[in-house]
């Protein structure tokens, strides 16, 4: 039986869809004058709407061009004639006409050879071209030339091409238009505001539907077939622009600046009619797109999704090379030019690259704003002077340090043997960064860098408590804790988020905080970072006053590597009073002999008294050019992760380890989990490169209730089921792939060598990756992002410990075999 719809196409031939309203008004007057043959309006009425369009407007064209101006006669003659074009030109400005989407593009842009090594990348000359280019449309950087290092980075797997590509690209925008280099990076890092700005977007799916609908004439069921087909917004995009062949208005060209400004003018949109301010700004972006890639790539950066492998890492790592090479006309700092590190040998290459990049991450992890990064780089470069022109300041969060991960005490006490450490509580809580200026004013932040000040007006309310005297300004660091206020008894992190997170009154709180301090950075003007852990805790524990379970000290023993009881007994108390386990950090530097203080990586393997340490002096654990291990200093080293500060948690023994993976795929179920995706596909998170790699499928763990929850979130057709992601690393199948998005914990029996899973592939064995047998789901990590997810090369190492642990395992075997042998054959008298 026919449905209403198919009766009234079948009943009523709609008419052939048309766009000569658009043209109304140039063929009106020939309407009037003129009635079209028979034959001619049937050829009309079967012509496409594009060929239609064609015919009108070369019939307006023709018109405009044999029509003489009333006023023709009247003329100077004094005034030279104009050309044809011109009068064209003049004629036809401000009125709608046909143009060919399919010669929009920017093809200069398009065709720079941005993956090109930059020792040979001509960027001068790429600059003047292109800086000619754009004087013709209003003298900023297009947009099409972000897209282009887009497409090429897009293009690759390879970490050194994108690096390559990026470094190319920067160099061109700093000696052609410096004043874009920062929206590029905003936009090329899928960002427009540091994390404690709060700045989002805040678009939703239905805007970018909407504007699909209205740019590309998409209805709702080709809107759905291109998504299902392709699974991602900025493919549908792609599509979507490759298919309009023709626009009414040509488009005007996109800047990097103009996108920028957009997404800046989204973003701070609130109140009344903001939606549909919004929906217009999303409508012209897409509106002005030249050809498909810029459409993609607009689309992507709409949903924060950009997808073209390079993580914070590699941008920090383009912008030092770049600078090494290209400055600004105006700049007076000194680069390298091409020949001279073409000349260099590779090693040579390598350090003066490394040199570079330590110092601008060192600035950027005190400072983690490109908003004061990059204008200071654009003065001065990347030199000495960065760290301290745009470092550690007051309500800007520093990135915080981190800590190495061991399996039990008994590696700890190895990794620490001969050094005096204290062990601290790791509480399970929320840490938390509080900076106090002289004036009083409070900002707290999260480990991700993230506002918190609203959350907690309870630890704001007590600052002026705890500051001692002659406390003027600090930053300090510590764990909020939910407390019993009564007891002071520890409950756990599940409690804590029951807390609102914004614009949280202080006659609402209900769930009672206390700070645990254990780090002191910064103090009445003068950064600790380079000061030993033993005296920064010594001014905490001396200036600030505790407030009982509200503001104390975190639990604390220190010891040795001899008090192996001691520690031991220290970590059952933590783990018996609710804690995740301990903190074990090192107090003090390497001790000074005659004057000079050990330092690995010093060529001379010596240091002058009171010189504070570079970066990449602090405490890691990678052999130095010699051969030898970095020293573990005591310093806090912000974005590293290092063995100074190491984590023993009770869930990291050998026989119950766990990794937290990132679910990225799924099968159908079969049996009774036939409803349900099982089993799921988990993956590991490769820190160089920013891919994901398959490591296990995991079916065991779940509930049923857990099943379903998974199912609903991961509905086909929902946004949370995509299309395959290049930087996905799989060799499989799935029937599904998830928008990767969340972390489960997982435990295992144990790791094996594997030719299917890529995971850690390179790292044990250039053939194969490393699974896991016998995966188990434990929970989510609602406390972590992907970004926090286990890497491969912890994977690595995991495994490896795991082979010796088994090397010597047998040896003891072995061993006992050998004894019992020796029993039997001399029986002894």
């Amino acid at each position: 039986m026919s449905s209403p719809a198919k009766k009234r196409k079948r009943d009523d031939p709609p008419t052939t869809r048309s766009i000569a309203s658009f043209f109304q008004n140039q063929t009106a007057k020939k309407a009037e004058t003129a009635e079209q043959p028979t034959q001619s309006e049937d050829t009309e009425h079967n012509l496409s709407d594009e060929a239609l369009a064609w015919k009108l407007q070369a019939e307006w064209n023709n018109e405009q061009d044999t029509a003489s101006p009333a006023t023709a006669d009247q003329a100077e003659p004094t005034v030279p004639a104009e050309s044809d074009q011109e009068q064209k030109k003049a004629r036809t400005q401000g009125v709608l006409s046909l143009q060919s989407s399919a010669g929009t593009e920017d093809t200069i842009s398009l065709s720079v050879p941005f993956d090109q090594s930059p020792l040979v990348f001509n960027s001068s000359k790429y600059a003047r071209e292109l800086e000619a280019h754009w004087s013709a449309e209003g003298g900023n950087a297009s947009y099409a030339l972000l897209t282009r290092a887009f497409v090429l980075a897009n293009a690759t797997t390879s970490r050194i091409k994108i690096v390559d590509t990026l470094v190319n690209f920067l160099r061109v925008l700093l000696e052609g238009d410096p004043s874009s280099v920062l929206p590029a990076v905003w936009l090329a890092t899928n960002a427009i505001s540091p994390p404690y700005h709060e700045l989002e977007l805040g678009l939703g799916g239905s805007s970018i539907s909407k504007a699909f609908k209205k740019i590309y004439g998409l209805n709702s069921q080709g809107l759905k077939t291109l998504y299902d087909k392709l699974g991602d917004a900025g493919d549908v995009a792609f599509e979507a622009k490759k298919r309009q062949s023709f626009t009414l208005v040509k488009p005007k060209p996109l800047s990097i600046k103009g996108v920028y400004q957009s997404l800046t003018k989204i973003a701070i949109s609130k109140g009344s009619g903001s939606q549909e301010s919004k929906q217009r700004i999303v409508e012209k972006l897409l509106q002005d797109t030249r050809g498909a890639e810029e459409s993609r790539y607009i689309v992507r950066t709409l949903v924060q999704n950009l997808r073209i492998g390079a993580v914070k890492t590699t941008m920090l790592i383009a912008l030092a090379r770049a600078f090494l090479y290209s400055k600004p006309d105006e700049a007076s700092f000194t680069v390298h030019s091409q020949q001279e590190l073409a000349s260099l040998k590779k090693e040579d290459l390598s350090e003066t690259y490394s040199n570079a990049e330590e110092l601008l991450k060192a600035s950027y992890a005190r400072h983690p704003s490109y908003n004061d990064l990059i204008p200071c780089l654009l003065k001065i470069g990347v030199t000495e002077e960065l760290p301290l022109r745009c470092g550690l300041q007051l309500h800007v969060p520093l990135m915080p340090m981190l800590g190495s991960i061991t399996r039990d005490l008994s590696e700890m006490l190895t990794k620490l043997q001969g050094r005096d450490f204290t062990c601290e509580y790791k509480y399970d809580g929320q840490r938390a960064q509080v900076h106090c200026d002289e004036k009083g004013k409070v900002s707290i932040f999260s480990r991700h860098l993230e506002q918190m000040t609203e959350k907690y007006p309870d630890l704001v309310s007590l600052v002026p408590h705890i500051r001692g005297e002659g406390v003027s300004s600090f930053i300090l660091e510590g764990e909020v804790v939910a407390v019993d206020q009564e007891t002071g008894e520890l409950q756990t992190f599940q409690i804590l988020t029951n807390r609102a997170k914004k614009k949280v009154d202080m006659g609402d709180i209900k769930v009672k905080v206390c700070l645990f301090a254990f780090d002191l950075m910064y103090l009445n003007g003068i950064p600790l970072l380079d000061r030993s852990l033993r005296e920064r805790r010594g001014l905490l524990r001396s200036l600030f006053v505790e407030s009982p379970n509200r503001f104390t000290w975190v639990k604390s023993l220190d010891a040795s590597s001899a008090d192996s009881e001691a520690v031991l007994d220290f970590f059952k108390s933590a783990t018996e009073s609710k804690c995740e386990g301990i903190m074990v950090k090192v107090l003090d530097n390497m001790p000074v002999a005659n004057g000079v203080r050990s330092s690995p990586t010093n060529n001379n393997n010596v240091n002058t008294p009171g010189t504070p340490e570079t970066p990449t002096e602090a405490g890691g654990s990678k052999p130095s050019k010699g051969g030898r291990r970095k020293a573990l200093l005591s310093t806090y080293e912000p974005d590293k992760r290092l063995d100074s500060w190491l984590k023993v948690k009770k869930d990291y023994s050998a026989s119950s380890e766990t990794l937290d993976l990132i679910p990225v795929a799924a099968w159908h179920g079969s049996g009774r989990k036939a409803k349900w995706w099982s089993p799921i596909l988990l993956a590991v998170r490769n820190p160089e490169t920013g891919s994901l790699e398959a490591v296990t499928k995991c079916m065991s763990g779940f509930s049923d209730k857990f099943y379903q929850a998974n199912k609903d979130k991961y509905e086909e057709g929902s946004p949370t089921v995509i299309s395959r992601r290049s930087y996905v690393e799989y060799n499989g199948e799935p029937d599904v792939w998830f928008e990767p998005q969340e972390v489960w914990e997982t435990a295992f029996a144990d790791i094996t060598l594997s030719p299917t899973y890529p995971a850690a592939i390179g790292l044990v064995s250039d053939e194969r990756g490393l699974s896991l047998r016998f995966p188990r789901f434990l929970k989510v990590r609602e406390d972590k992002s992907i970004d926090e997810a286990s890497t491969s090369d912890y994977l690595a190492l995991l495994y490896r410990k795991q082979s010796e642990s088994a090397r010597a395992e047998e040896v003891v075997n072995a061993g006992q075999i050998a004894d019992q042998i020796a029993e039997m054959e001399d029986p002894g008298p």
